[in-house]
């Protein structure tokens, strides 16, 4: 590939993307999750120099994109997938079947990690799932070394026949670094599904072969010289009494500047490893055998420590590197410090840093007059929901539980028949679950519940976009991820078709008639025993391709103001401000959208349209 020395400042995910361009790829499947959510969008950029052309898509949810792309490499043709960390978990069942039938074309995962966490229920480490499904991992240290993976990595996945893992952190994901774009291969496939029951069908009576198949391969990668961990910068031969370092990822990056400031890179022999699993056995033997002291950094988990096995190296199972969280600067710095035996410096004295406003929804997001609504309603409600930028409903007290995409109608329904198992006298359980999310997750979720005859309310919040992530469209936008127009499929064609009694739809503006709609579905849940399903329609204030625009109604907050706080602290309307020493509210209307929902909040008419505004 020829080398463009026009240099661009890319994120690393921007990074990613380009670089399954350059590496021919004719397909690339995706669920946003934020840390990997722009991958898709910079292919999606880059697609016109795609001299095959390529397919891309934001899937339903994980599992339907991984098994699209690989059954694209099943042809012979080059495939990736892309998710965070905890998408992988739901795309579990194919992938960890996919590495003992393995794969024809070169076939990628690109499963972004989130140390931290940052934004995600979880920290998990994806090259500890890589060791459980057997399948190989890169780990790449900055955004350049990110794009390069990506092209070995389908190398490595064809030379094998089986998929491998990128698996950036968030920090790679998400950082910049000037690099030059390539010229993108043209590999001349045709797609050629060759038939053999024998692996792609895979009864048990063949997976013992297949099995040990796969070790065979990965016993031959963690033998490849070319994939040997190699020092950072040239040094003497290994000494027994040296210090030895050995980092992957992003730990490896801060570690080797630490060193630098530190004037310390001389001083002791730091080795990068690129594929943390499997790693490689001459390495491992030489590490053992060759060094008394030793240091292992990395992210999230013990996995290069394990397959070390060496019983005198310093790392997270021997609790000198912290059991979880990000290998920060700071933290490596204070690492350093106790393995070299290095005084450290006086603590820095001084004010403590002020304290920010928590998260809160966006001013005007409809899912806020939602929440309000729900829980007016229902004061003594049980509210289960899910994962999505309406967690922050926990601030408005209508968010009792949050456990994984589509969790919260199932935990509704056990919720009910927990309560229903000691009488009629049970709580109104209200779930709420966002639009892409329930067809990510939430139907097998509702058509059990209906089946199990549970008496639960639930909401879904329509804002027509995956908002926490992008703005990526849902299903029933009917856009593609090229932006052009694909097929629509409607949230009340799918409630209907799961077996739901009642459906109702609402603007959550209007909270009166909101309201109303929830007293209702109360009503039918409690009388006629079962589902009932309320979708809550307003658009998304910060979608910019949303055509629909609300009603602009300026308001204002007169001086009659008794201070009650409702509209700052049960609403929490980040545009509405609060004086404690006056104890009045007042707008900040550069905040302000000017939705006019707080009108309608405000128990003493104190908050009214503007005279003249509009």
């Amino acid at each position: 590939m020829k080398m463009d020395n026009n240099k661009k400042l890319l994120m690393g995910n921007e990074a990613m993307g380009r670089g399954l361009v350059e590496a021919g790829c004719t397909l690339v499947s995706a669920y946003p999750g934020t840390p990997s959510s722009e991958i898709l969008g910079a292919v999606v950029a880059s697609r016109n120099a795609a001299p095959a052309g390529i397919h891309l898509e934001w899937s339903i949810n994980e599992k339907v994109a991984f098994e699209t792309a690989l059954a694209h490499s099943y042809t012979g043709k080059r495939a990736a997938v892309i998710m965070k960390q905890v998408g992988l978990n739901v795309a579990a069942d194919p992938f960890t079947r996919s590495t003992y039938l393995g794969v024809k074309g070169g076939f990628v995962v690109v499963a972004a990690d989130d140390p931290g966490p940052h934004s995600s229920q979880t920290e998990q480490d994806t090259r500890l799932f890589a060791m459980f499904a057997k399948a190989p991992v890169f780990d790449p240290s900055s955004p350049a070394e990110a794009r390069e993976m990506v092209a070995q990595a389908f190398e490595l996945s064809e030379k094998y026949e089986l998929p491998v893992i990128l698996r950036p952190t968030t920090r790679i994901c998400h950082s910049r670094q000037l690099i030059s774009s390539r010229e993108p291969i043209k590999l001349e496939r045709q797609a050629d599904f060759e038939k053999n029951p024998g692996r792609w069908v895979a009864t048990p009576a063949f997976l013992t072969g297949l099995h040990h198949d796969l070790n065979k391969k990965l016993a031959a990668i963690s033998a490849e010289e070319g994939l040997e961990p190699v020092m950072a910068i040239a040094g003497h031969e290994p000494d027994y009494d040296h210090p030895c370092l050995i980092a992957s990822g992003m730990a490896f990056a801060n570690v080797f500047d630490l060193l630098e400031e530190l004037d310390m890179l001389d001083k002791v022999d730091l080795y990068q490893v690129k594929i943390p699993f499997p790693l490689n056995k001459k390495f491992c033997h030489k590490i053992r055998e060759n060094y008394s002291k030793i240091l292992i950094l990395e992210e999230t988990d013990s996995v290069m420590e394990m397959q070390l096995a060496a019983h005198h190296a310093h790392g997270r199972l021997s609790a000198h590197v912290p059991g979880q969280g990000e290998l920060t600067p700071d933290i490596i710095y204070a690492i350093l410090l106790d393995f070299f035996a290095l005084s450290r410096p006086e603590a820095e004295t001084g004010a403590p840093p002020a304290r920010g406003r928590r998260p809160s929804l966006c001013p005007g997001c409809p899912h806020r007059a939602s929440f309000f609504a729900i829980k007016k309603t229902f004061p003594k409600g049980i509210f289960p929901s899910d994962i999505g930028c309406y967690t922050l409903g926990m601030n408005l007290g209508a968010v009792d539980t949050c456990h994984c995409m589509g969790a919260c109608i199932s935990q509704g329904a056990g919720f009910y028949h927990s309560y229903a198992h000691d009488g009629d006298d049970y709580p109104s359980i209200v779930v709420t679950i966002g639009d892409s999310t329930f067809f990510h997750a939430g139907i097998p979720a509702l058509i059990n519940a209906v089946i199990q005859k549970a008496r639960i309310i639930v909401t879904i919040l329509d804002n027509s976009t995956t908002a926490m992530t992008g703005q990526q469209p849902t299903p029933e936008n009917g856009i593609l991820a090229d932006g052009s127009p694909g097929n629509r499929v409607f949230i009340s064609d799918i409630v209907k078709a799961c077996g739901v009694g009642f459906l109702r739809e609402g603007d959550p503006y209007d909270l009166e008639t909101f309201s109303g709609l929830l007293k209702e579905a109360d009503n039918f849940s409690r009388t006629e025993g079962g589902v009932a399903v309320i979708i809550a329609r307003h658009p998304c204030l910060m979608d910019k391709r949303n055509p629909t625009k609300h009603k602009r109604v300026v308001m204002t907050i007169s001086s009659d103001c008794v201070g009650c706080g409702i509209c700052v602290n049960q609403f929490e309307c980040p545009a509405i401000m609060f004086d404690e020493d006056e104890k009045k509210a007042s707008i900040d209307h550069t905040l302000c959208v000017d939705c006019g929902v707080c009108e309608q909040v405000c128990p003493t008419g104190s908050i009214s349209k503007k005279e003249g505004g509009k």
